[in-house]
């Protein structure tokens, strides 16, 4: 018996949402003390922020206050609008995919609604299939709501934080970071209390019906993780291909051929760069983390419900996911404490320091916490399902497998950093190589990423193999839990880079002085590395969730052993590791045909309006948003139809065995193409920062803005940009989305799949 009882279990779990949810809104109401313009104070007054402490001389500060205020409102404007237009798109997905969910496991058993034998609780009968599709259908649903809404209140919050953020760097950077940390942990608390909250009501409303039958109950609630990842998936390929249009046109005619400073007001693809950093980097991000959550969880719960946990109905140890993601955002909570109010920011070397102490402080509380929830809620000994056999195991087992997950996070994340940071030589020898032109950057910054690959798979292995030889199965699923524990945290210190983006470009547009866009830099070369940081986390549970999903999956299609050497798992195997490469191919073309027409238009526009570059006239920056918008939701649906359609043709037409196989060579080629393409762009990214920047005396020999080495520093970054913003980041989706798919469609492809092979 667990030594925490189940009603306070029930009380534990949504109330650490709710603290989590409460954190969030208190965190959005200190950013929302900031104000843009006199007309926001009820006293109407001119604010304290305006007379900043650094007055600007010869600038009127209340008019940079409204520039801003313009500028923010055309941003939050523009993504508003996308989202919504995607939204539409993906609201027929739902209900598509939805009924597909629905035939396909209800024909299962031709729709009976007599109940039938439980594939694991030998002598036991369970709910007919007709209700696992019809409540795998409501979880998907669910799932996609909530990832949707996810994104959709990160995209809010970054909108309504970015120009304030700008207004507070003129009071020092001390200030301008706490308001863009403040902005992240918004949605990471809103995301992480919201992930928790809709399941934990999820599986006590479907309890109502399935009662006993928690076999079923928790096979159905896989249509979560599969809910909240389709969804990701669209987002962050959209999002993505919207953002690196823009962008690459941007810099390419703005930066090399115009020779004007990044986010010029007079750059007519700005507008368009700046929504971008929302609807990709924020809104796609955050629907992808939400997946990884919702899968793991999924995946973890699945694995309990078919072991001793399940079979003995102890609902506190089969909350023991839910309890780790409970602590995490208590842990998460105290840990935001030192960036905003222990610690204090007093000079740009400052910040990054802080935000990897975020990573620390988190990762060292978060173990302690792990320690008190494995000794609590589970019995002290216990049997885990494993291939067909019971394991025994001890709760300290479950302790170190999500400790382990937990520090190879951390180990990815610093070294994601070493290899994304200027403040490092790997970034350093790139810049360099931009002495010789930028063929010579293209090929150093490929090195870096393929190094880079090195210590974080090295990683994922050890965890894969101490967990697995503790706990099976269930042990790699709460791993990847374990990574994902601190995704509070996790997300605030990655949306906080997209929101000092946009703070930057706000600084540049509204024309403020020299040593505000110092600041404004300082901050978005910090965000770029916890950005690659945040990719890295995703990656790597990425890495951990699919292998818990294929483990899952093969158990519910009834696969003794998948064997390479049998031809049907080979050409699985095969296939699916080709199939990053050929996603990768469809996004990389994506954003270079819309960047090209995004090139066209801003030449155009330069070459056709009168006193454009002398900046007496407005370019038409609605004309590039339109661009982007078309480009992205029209070149969104073949990568989209690629990942979703795989799983379905080869489980019905080739059957389980090959399907597996499919699953094994998309997780293990997806994980390297993933963590390379993020890695090279980072550090692309950093090097041209690097460049700009000026600041030690290697850099000042490479620069200043303008130079051939900085123009091939930009050239190198362009390339990166769909790398490590649009097929990167995609492809943890693609390895994660298939193999929860296979899991929820696994009862259809054990009954009635390889239906070809039985014509051979």
């Amino acid at each position: 018996m667990s030594a925490l009882s189940e009603g306070l279990t029930q009380i534990v779990i949504p109330l650490a949402s709710l603290v989590g949810i409460g954190f969030a809104l208190l965190q959005w109401f200190l950013v929302s003390r900031v104000k843009l313009s006199s007309q926001d104070s009820s006293n109407g007054y001119k604010q304290k922020l305006i007379e900043s402490d650094e007055e600007e001389e010869g600038i009127n500060n209340l008019e940079i206050s409204i520039k801003c205020t313009e500028i923010q409102h055309a941003i939050s404007v523009g993504a508003t609008s996308f989202l919504f237009t995607e939204y539409k798109y993906l609201g027929i997905f739902m209900c598509v995919f939805g009924a597909i969910i629905f035939l396909f496991l209800g024909s299962v058993n031709g729709f009976s609604t007599k109940s039938e034998p439980c594939t694991y609780s030998q002598g036991n009968t369970c709910k007919p299939a007709l209700a696992n599709a019809i409540f795998s259908t409501i979880a998907f649903l669910l799932g996609a709501l909530t990832s949707v809404l996810s994104g959709y209140l990160g995209m809010k919050i970054a909108t309504y934080a970015n120009a304030r953020t700008t207004l507070e760097a003129r009071k020092g950077v001390g200030k301008a970071f706490i308001t863009a940390f403040r902005s992240g942990a918004v949605m990471g608390f809103l995301l992480a209390a919201n992930g928790l909250l809709v399941l934990y009501v999820s599986i006590n409303l479907f309890k109502l019906y399935y009662g006993d039958d928690w076999e079923g109950l928790y096979e159905s609630i896989t249509g979560y993780g599969l809910g909240g990842s389709s969804m990701a998936l669209f987002g962050r390929v959209g999002g993505g291909i919207y953002t690196k249009a823009a962008d690459v046109g941007a810099d390419l005619v703005g930066k090399v051929e115009r020779n004007i400073p990044e986010d010029d007001p007079r750059n007519p693809a700005v507008i368009a760069d700046n929504v971008g950093d929302n609807v990709g980097d924020i809104a796609g991000m955050g629907s992808d983390l939400f997946g990884s959550y919702a899968e793991s969880s999924c995946a973890a719960l699945f694995v309990a419900s078919i072991s001793s946990f399940g079979i003995s109905h102890e609902f506190t140890a089969m909350s023991y996911p839910l309890l780790i993601s409970s602590m995490g955002i208590v842990v998460c909570l105290i840990t935001t404490l030192f960036a905003t109010d222990l610690f204090e920011i007093k000079k740009v070397s400052d910040i990054e320091p802080s935000l990897k102490r975020q990573l620390l402080i988190s990762t060292v509380l978060m173990t302690a916490g792990i320690a008190v929830v494995s000794f609590f809620a589970l019995p002290s000994e216990f049997t885990l399902f494993n291939f067909g056999t019971e394991k025994e195991v001890k709760n300290w087992h479950l302790f170190f497998c999500v400790a382990i997950g937990l520090w190879a996070g951390l180990i990815i994340g610093y070294t994601t950093e070493y290899y994304t940071s200027n403040a490092y030589s790997p970034v350093q020898d790139v810049a360099d190589a931009c002495r010789t032109g930028a063929a010579t950057n293209v090929i150093f910054g490929l090195a870096l990423g393929y190094k880079s690959v090195i210590i974080p798979i090295f990683a994922i292995a050890i965890a894969i193999f101490v967990s697995f030889s503790l706990a099976a199965m269930y042990g790699i699923a709460v791993a990847a839990l374990g990574m994902l524990s601190t995704i509070a945290t996790g997300l605030a210190i990655d949306a906080y880079g997209p929101i000092s983006d946009n703070a930057g470009g706000i600084a540049e547009m509204a024309g403020m002085s020299h040593k505000i866009r110092e600041r404004t830099d300082a901050l978005d070369a910090a965000g770029n590395t916890t950005a690659a940081i945040g990719k890295g986390f995703a990656i790597g549970s990425a890495a951990l969730v699919s292998l818990a999903l294929f483990g899952a999956y093969v158990s519910r299609a009834g696969i003794k052993t998948v064997d390479v050497l049998t031809p049907k798992a080979f050409i699985g195997l095969i296939v699916g590791a080709m199939l990053p490469y050929w996603f990768s191919a469809m996004t990389m073309k994506s954003v270079g045909t819309a960047a090209l027409k995004m090139v066209e238009e801003v030449r155009r526009q330069f070459n056709t309006i009168p006193g454009l570059m002398e900046g007496r006239v407005k370019p038409d920056y609605a004309n590039c948003v339109k661009i982007s918008t078309d480009a992205s939701l029209r070149e969104m649906i073949p990568p989209g139809a690629l990942v979703m359609l795989t799983p379905l043709i080869v489980g019905t037409l080739f059957g389980v065995e090959t399907l597996a196989g499919v699953l094994a060579g998309a997780l293990v080629s997806g994980v390297q193409v993933a963590i390379s393409a993020s890695n090279t762009g980072g550090a692309w990214d950093n090097a041209k920062k690097y460049i700009e920047a000026g600041v030690s005396e290697h850099a000042k020999s490479l620069g200043p803005k303008g130079s051939e080495c900085h123009k091939a520093a930009v050239i190198g970054d362009t390339i990166g940009d769909p790398l490590k913003d649009t097929s990167g980041p995609s492809l943890n989706i693609l390895i994660k989305l298939m193999a929860v798919e296979s899991l929820v469609f696994a009862p259809f492809f054990a009954a009635h799949g390889g239906f070809l092979f039985k014509f051979i």
